[in-house]
């Protein structure tokens, strides 16, 4: 599970690391650009009452660390960015998403 923290005092968001991994790629992607925008994700807890939604802004005068459990670089699927990056350049501003299911190409049988 990892983590990113956000601010002095650090607000901590935990995110597992691959999904950690495509959402710095997308943050840092629009900071670069120096777009600033929201980020929002969805907040669950094992009591309904405490769920909840959370937002920040973020432009590139913004505060990051991004800590990951493991060290090792997952896979990075494209698809998934492109539908974080169209969030992201959205009114709305980036909301995080779970990671799409994989497209299985369809074969064409032979005639």
């Amino acid at each position: 599970m990892g983590t990113l923290l956000y601010g002095s005092p650090g607000i901590v968001v935990s995110f597992e690391d691959r999904a950690l991994m495509h959402l710095q790629i997308v943050i840092t992607t629009k900071l670069r650009r120096r777009e600033g925008f929201i980020f929002s994700w969805t907040e669950s807890a094992d009591d309904e009452t405490e769920s909840g939604r959370s937002a920040i802004w973020l432009d590139a005068s913004s505060t990051l660390y991004y800590r990951y459990s493991v060290s090792r670089v997952p896979n990075i699927n494209r698809d998934w960015i492109e539908r974080l990056m169209v969030s992201a350049n959205s009114a709305g501003g980036l909301f995080f998403s779970v990671e799409p299911p994989p497209v299985v190409p369809v074969l064409k049988s032979r005639s």
